[in-house]
């Protein structure tokens, strides 16, 4: 497939979308955790677009605010006069020998793929139009084609005749042609319609009466041309793009226990043999290599997971690198800064926060540690914790290769635990643990004979 040269897009997103019931813009609302405009305009990134604008209306500020580093160009539809006049407004910004193609900020998964095919149709001048046909083709524009298969026109759902109705080849409204004919045609629109507004879709007449050829083009399934009017078709499209992310990762390789309880909301580079359980989520950027399993109800979050890992069920891994061969959970948390070598035991009910975790060290139960450089082949018993908040300011601890802290033990920051040194269960450090020392600080235990538990008064 060829690229094509000097397209730029259009960008209809000025809808207010008042069936979502939602104070947030309606392209704003997102599918894989991205707004749905913004899912429209990475797909004209993947076109090398020349120029993309995107024309705005309802909330406007707060869509331009929200995408304020996206590389576009801003035009405001100030009054709701149809889809020609929103896209007059934008072709001034857009020169007359390009090819301009018409997207809409609430249709978030057509396919690049499918607008290669669309543009490539413009070829000689021509008017290329995305069509589908559906099963039920209710509230759409239909496509009306004359004896021979030409297309024609379009006409409205509301303007349609009873005959025309029957018609199930629809307008999904995208639309492709050089910049000089569209502007032409749309300085001749008029609005004498049902609903009194400038349709874009009238250029297809006035292109076969200028004698342009029309084409059609079909994308590979109907959701790629599904618009969002509401948060049911919202949530149907979610499971879509979900569907469509299961399906890229098992052609990588990946095993999927169950494809349709899978979420990914960024981007994700997986390696061999990594198998996937049921309900995990997958946000921002991750990065899994070979021979992982991820088991069920976990959350990767911007994390980076090395080869052999195993995590168990019900972890969240955020923010963290994971070297290889370690043993995540279950019910384990790795927040932002925590870093483990590789070869670790990270166990159930475990939390490290802004910590280096070196090879081969072990936290398996019920434990805390945060702000700390752990050396190897440490033992942390349960109950351990890391004690690095003094109300104002975070302290770091320091812990020793083969060091080893007994049950219930509590680090004092900042504070230091030598290479080899242990601590006796319920240990309360406040000062340096020396190497290879036994250090224990917990008071004497002492049993009072004359003390009565209180009695409840009546």
């Amino acid at each position: 497939m060829t690229e094509p040269a000097h397209v730029s897009v259009i960008i209809l997103a000025a809808g207010q979308g008042t069936r979502m019931k939602s104070k947030l813009p309606k392209v704003l609302h997102p599918i894989g955790a991205k707004p749905l405009l913004s899912h429209v305009i990475h797909t004209s990134a993947e076109l090398k677009a020349r120029q993309t604008v995107v024309v705005y209306g309802h909330g406007g500020e707060l869509v331009k605010s929200t995408l304020a580093d996206e590389p576009v160009v801003w035009v405001e539809q100030q009054e709701q006069l149809g889809t020609g006049h929103a896209v007059d407004q934008a072709t001034p910004h857009i020169d007359d020998d390009h090819i301009i193609l018409v997207l809409y900020g609430d249709v978030p998964l057509i396919k690049s793929s499918t607008l290669f095919e669309l543009v490539e149709k413009t070829a000689g001048n021509a008017l290329a139009i995305l069509t589908v046909h559906l099963d039920d083709p209710h509230g759409y524009g239909r496509i009306v084609r004359d004896g021979s298969g030409a297309i024609q026109r379009i006409v409205e759902q509301k303007d349609a005749s009873v005959e025309e109705l029957k018609i199930t080849e629809i307008n999904t409204g995208i639309l492709a042609v050089q910049g000089k004919l569209l502007k032409s045609w749309l300085s001749q629109l008029e609005n004498n319609n049902a609903q009194g507004e400038y349709y874009l879709t009238d250029v297809i007449a006035m292109a076969v009466a200028d004698g342009v050829a029309v084409h059609a083009a079909h994308p590979a399934g109907e959701d790629e041309v599904l618009g969002v009017n509401s948060r049911s078709q919202l949530a149907y499209l979610e499971r879509a793009y979900q569907r469509d992310q299961a399906e890229q990762l098992m052609a990588q390789g990946v095993t999927l226990i169950d494809p349709a309880r899978l979420d990914v909301r960024g981007q994700v580079k997986v390696g061999k043999d990594v198998t996937l359980d049921a309900n995990v989520v997958l946000e921002g950027n991750v990065e899994i290599a070979d021979d992982v399993y991820v088991g069920p109800n976990c959350v990767i979050r911007d994390s980076v997971i090395g080869e052999g890992v195993q995590i168990q069920a019900m972890c969240v891994i955020d923010n963290a690198v994971v070297g290889e061969k370690c043993l995540i959970g279950p019910y384990s948390r790795l927040r932002p800064g925590a870093e483990l070598k590789g070869d670790n035991h990270i166990g159930n009910f475990v939390e490290v926060k802004n910590s280096v975790i070196g090879n081969g060290s072990k936290v398996n139960h019920l434990t805390y540690i945060g702000d700390t450089d752990m050396g190897s082949g440490v033992n942390i018993g349960a109950g351990t914790i890391t004690a690095n908040y003094d109300g104002a300011n975070k302290h770091r601890t320091t812990i020793g290769d083969k060091a080893s802290t007994g049950s219930n033990s509590v680090l004092v920051a900042p504070v230091r635990l030598g290479d080899g040194a242990t601590l006796g269960a319920g240990t309360i450090l406040t000062k340096e643990a020396p190497d290879g020392k036994l250090t224990v600080a917990r008071t004497r235990q002492t049993t009072i004979d004359s003390w009565q538990r209180p009695q409840k008064k009546k």
